[in-house]
């Protein structure tokens, strides 16, 4: 039920200034209204000087960060982040967790639970750390599942794994069939956590889905710093060539196009993790298996699952052969899906190994296949 405004701030107040607060975060904007800044952290900090909140805000350029003291200028720093349009608070306090969405009517939808205590995990003595907080308030616009958390900190876990410490001052990403973009936004926000200013673009073919994701981008917050388009992988326009590419259960040889995209732009990093694989399996359905092989695809369900592996294995190699270094590795685990595979791409611009454009020809000549990717790229 809708509950008035003031009354529900008033409550957040009390708990903000509550010796308890573990943390809060305010985002998005409301109908019609815009914050002076796109999102603002609390959490309570130990000093050498002795305790303070710790205020950090993002006005879409860069992170501002603030240690403020017990008391009067906490409350006065408090006080004026409630007066920001904000469109969305969550406070979380030792005892319990308040979720708070300003409606369009400019009433409260608010969320009250007691606080769970993070889970330990089977054979350590210490608690779970998500590397985006299972509270941030993505997940009260995307939806919150634990399923879905556990894939964004498994997508996450891989690209803090891609990255070095090291990145430009501005990262651009593009995300290729970005679809309904709940790891897009996980991306920036796990990245501007880290202090890194990012620019995203998300491509998806569906206008409408643009439009949504767009307005999503609008609640939280970000709606200058992860911008949409409608098109295809292969032709939508982006106007910045992107440093991070991102193709994330793009079907069939839509993600060979992800990939070639990504090299002609000569992206510094790729992370692709491929879906469906029909292309080279139709392939191998109208060819003789090289001897003594046949019995791999003799059977439908096994020529399948080896086309898995055979399609995957030489879009790693025409990577390689295009100067990136490329680890396979697990996305997720396979009980969550079965498309658990990602690609995992750096550009080091180094020459291919002596032998290895032979390896690639001889393999896709014995199998008489020709990928996708290959003829993208020539």
């Amino acid at each position: 039920m809708p509950q008035p405004l003031d009354a529900v701030l008033a409550e957040v107040r009390d708990l903000l200034l509550d010796p308890a607060l573990t943390r809060a975060v305010a985002a998005g904007k409301r109908r019609g209204l815009t914050p002076s800044v796109n999102r603002a952290e609390l959490r309570p900090v130990a000093l050498k000087g002795g305790n303070r909140l710790q205020i950090v805000t993002d006005d879409g350029s860069r992170p501002y960060t603030r240690n403020v003291a017990p008391g009067a200028e906490a409350a006065a720093a408090i006080d004026a982040l409630l007066a920001e349009p904000f469109g969305n608070w969550h406070v979380e306090t030792a005892e319990t967790t308040v979720q708070v969405r300003i409606t369009k009517k400019g009433d409260a939808q608010v969320h009250r639970a007691a606080t769970v205590e993070p889970t330990v995990t089977q054979g350590h003595d210490r608690a779970k750390q998500w590397l985006l907080d299972p509270g941030d308030p993505l997940f009260t616009v995307v939806g919150g599942t634990a399923a879905k958390r556990r894939q964004v900190d498994a997508f996450l876990r891989a690209l803090a794994a891609t990255l070095p410490d090291d990145l430009p001052g501005l990262l651009r990403v593009v995300d290729l069939g970005c679809g309904n973009a709940y790891l897009t936004f996980a991306a920036y926000r796990y990245l501007t956590d880290r202090g890194v200013r990012v620019q995203v673009v998300g491509v998806d073919v569906r206008e409408d889905q643009r439009v949504r994701n767009s307005a999503v981008a609008e609640r939280l917050g970000c709606g200058n710093a992860v911008t949409f388009v409608a098109g295809t992988i292969e032709d939508a326009a982006v106007d910045e060539a992107p440093d991070l590419v991102l193709a994330l259960h793009a079907c069939d040889t839509a993600t060979d196009q992800a990939l070639a995209r990504a090299v002609n732009w000569g992206a510094r990093w790729v992370l692709a993790a491929p879906c469906c694989h029909h292309d080279i399996a139709a392939q191998l359905k109208g060819n003789p298996a090289p001897p003594p092989y046949g019995e791999i695809t003799r059977h439908a369900i096994l020529r399948e699952r080896f086309a898995d592996v055979l399609t995957d294995s030489l879009r790693s190699a025409l990577l390689r052969l295009r100067g990136y270094k490329v680890d396979v590795v697990e996305f997720v685990d396979s009980a969550h899906t079965p498309r658990n595979l990602l690609l995992r791409a750096r550009l080091t611009g180094a020459a291919p190994a002596p032998g290895q454009r032979a390896e690639y020809d001889a393999l896709t000549a014995g199998w008489g296949v020709t990928p996708a990717l290959e003829k993208l790229l020539t």
